[in-house]
């Protein structure tokens, strides 16, 4: 936080870096509501599009710039697994930090989705993802505890190596528009379904020169050397993906 009401603090004799703790959702959202306007697919209920998030913060500690007030610059974002450009399905980014900051509610309307400050105590933040009109109408709410301290409480810190900690989920989106289909098939961002027999995929959206607009992946993002590799999303997804042919199986069977 930046100044004011309470915060878990330590000294400047506390340690470096804190490991990350990843932890594996998958949130399930809901179809638009305004689906008359929508043109769905004629066997929606076995197809479902899903795109893995990371969430979270990386923290570095002031060394001898520190004060009372800044002790800490720290960083919280929201960002694809892999880094990918995740303004193909986010329209925009809400975060909600300490009342004692200059403006609390922050909004994001564009990727990366993320924000800096300076501060000096550790405080929830509440993330709120809002889609694109075709995708879901329902805004998705997150919250991150801000880490600025590490767990292990020996030895010296260091303005080197920060304190990162982040969250993996995969976000569902069963029953998906033909248009929703139709734009993000040929996205990285997106974990596209298998569709069931006898249904076939809209034509592609062409995709604008990327040389006229801003890509909004992170893998060329300063601090991408301290992003945490979830090395079970894959895993995770597969089992999703297993999960999806079953149900498609059992559904021609009975």
């Amino acid at each position: 936080m930046n100044n004011g009401s309470s915060a878990k603090m330590h000294g400047p004799d506390q340690p470096e870096i804190s490991g990350s703790s990843p932890k594996s959702l998958r949130t399930k959202m809901g179809k638009p509501e305004d689906s008359e306007k929508k043109i769905f697919l004629k066997n929606p209920k076995d197809v479902e599009i899903s795109v893995p998030i990371v969430y979270g913060n990386i923290a570095f500690w002031l060394g001898k710039k520190a004060n009372e007030y800044q002790s800490h610059k720290w960083s919280v974002y929201v960002r694809g697994a892999t880094n990918e450009d995740l303004g193909v399905v986010i329209k925009r980014a809400v975060f909600q930090l300490h009342s004692s900051f200059s403006n609390p509610t922050r909004v994001v309307e564009s990727p990366p989705f993320e924000l800096s400050e300076c501060g000096w105590g550790e405080f929830e933040i509440a993330i709120t993802l809002f889609f694109h009109g075709d995708v879901c109408d329902k805004p998705l709410n997150l919250f991150h505890h801000l880490k600025l301290y590490p767990e292990d409480e020996s030895g010296p810190m260091s303005t080197k190596k920060p304190v990162v900690v982040e969250s993996y989920d995969e976000i569902v989106f069963p029953e998906p528009s033909e248009a929703f289909l139709a734009r993000v098939q040929n996205e990285p961002a997106v974990v596209f379904p298998r569709l069931p027999a006898g249904v076939a995929l809209p034509p592609p959206v062409p995709v604008e020169d990327a040389s006229k607009r801003k890509r909004g992946d992170t893998k060329d993002h300063p601090l991408c050397q301290w992003f945490t590799n979830f090395s079970e999303a894959d895993e995770l997804l597969q089992l999703a993906a297993a999960r999806q042919q079953v149900c498609i199986t059992l559904s021609h069977i009975f």
